[in-house]
């Protein structure tokens, strides 16, 4: 491999929301943090030298997004997923989830219902309730051990009202990556209703080998009409704390009223760093990323051939996207609380604890394989050996 992947990186002491609050979270300082979603990975040397060039320009101003903005976002996507989009339909965010909220904001009232498919990313319930607007759950339905939609539901939940549906798309944490034929679906109930798709496709680059994302609002123009489609350099190229995010809208009066309200929000400027960010990503990213997904496979079948090994009571949800790995513990506890007690006191690693991401998700975890392969290994052993001292207590 051109990139080293088992290279550490102390992140120590540098603020980092991922590595710098363990006491504060969960008790104490030594935890081996594998939950929240950035890797410890480097980006690309193009993308690091870019922004050390731009920084040394050393006047740091407002800054608009050029036409080689949207240059470097339509390549892509064109070039990685097949989908041409023009410029005119690309606008911005700070992030994904600054996104959702305001789609939400713009395109219902108070009291509306906004669906969603638990168990999910929990930044969605709070883009729905914290905006005074009613969750919908359209459980995602687990059999032998990969999730489906309940489009019986989704019809009847179309049906009675709803405005709008968040799609995740490749879905966190289960790891579906939907295909063309779930989406149809899924697209055909929405336009028969009335309903709005939002699809985060922030982990669209995140793929394994024999499957494929299809961007939802590519599959028809009719289709593209009812969404909005998020995406961002960050999950991908790990640059989370560049704070860049893009939003594709080709419908023309539905992406007026997002422009309007993000410039109401004074958040219509790209940030400074962000601009180099996706440029450098997505025009130099694509050795990188490949040489990334062989990595990331090979942490997920050590993981699975560890759960298999020490821990057989362990259910692991194979994922067909994302760095993120849903386990099934209800065989160790589905008391949320015992979970936390086991990672936290007894083993000293954070793996995300699955109820935040809704009732479903009880008695699971989900563990963020973007790290060295000697972390991801000492974690798992960490774990295992507190699981074998509990078992043995009782």
């Amino acid at each position: 491999m051109k990139y080293d992947f088992d290279r550490l990186i102390d992140r120590r002491g540098t603020a980092s929301y991922k590595w710098d609050q363990s006491e504060k979270l969960f008790g104490r300082e030594d935890i081996l943090p594998l939950w929240v979603a950035d890797m410890d990975f480097e980006p690309p040397q193009e993308v690091v030298e870019a922004i050390k060039k731009r920084a040394e320009l050393g006047i740091y101003g407002y800054t608009f997004r050029p036409d080689s903005y949207f240059e470097a976002v339509s390549g892509w996507l064109s070039r990685r997923h097949g989908w041409n989009v023009r410029h005119e339909w690309i606008t911005s965010s700070p992030g994904v989830v600054p996104a959702l909220s305001m789609i939400v904001l713009a395109n219902t009232e108070p009291g509306d219902r906004v669906i969603l498919q638990s168990p999910v990313y929990y930044p969605f319930y709070d883009v729905i309730k914290m905006n005074g607007r009613v969750v919908e759950d359209n459980p995602l339905i687990l059999e032998d051990g990969r999730y489906s939609i309940d489009f019986d539901l989704l019809e009847r939940q179309a049906q009675e009202g709803a405005k709008l549906l968040l799609l995740c798309s490749p879905h966190n944490p289960g790891g579906r990556v939907w295909t063309r034929a779930e989406l149809e679906r899924i697209g055909d109930i929405c336009l028969k209703h009335g309903v709005l798709v939002v699809a985060d496709e922030i982990h669209h680059d995140l793929v394994f080998r024999g499957h494929h994302h299809t961007p939802f609002a590519s599959i028809s123009d009719a289709f593209a009409q009812i969404s909005f489609t998020c995406i961002a350099p960050s999950k991908t190229f790990n640059l989370a704390g560049l704070q860049t995010a893009s939003v594709i809208i080709p419908n023309d009066e539905l992406r007026t009223k997002y422009n309007y309200l993000l410039k109401t929000l004074s958040l219509h400027m790209e940030s400074y760093f962000g601009l180099t960010a996706v440029e450098s990503s997505y025009n130099y990213g694509e050795e990188w990323l490949e040489q990334l997904m062989d990595y990331l496979e090979g942490n997920l079948n050590t993981l699975i051939r560890f759960i298999q090994s020490e821990l057989p009571q362990i259910k692991v949800i194979k994922p067909e996207g994302t760095y993120m790995v849903w386990m099934d513990c209800s065989a160790i506890s589905a008391d949320p609380r015992q979970l936390k007690k086991l990672m936290f006191e007894q083993a000293g690693v954070a793996f995300s604890e699955g109820s935040v991401f809704g009732k479903q998700g009880a008695g699971f975890l989900r563990v963020n394989l973007a790290c060295p392969r000697s972390i991801l290994e000492a974690a798992l052993e960490r774990f295992a050996a507190s699981v074998r001292q509990a078992a043995a207590a009782d």
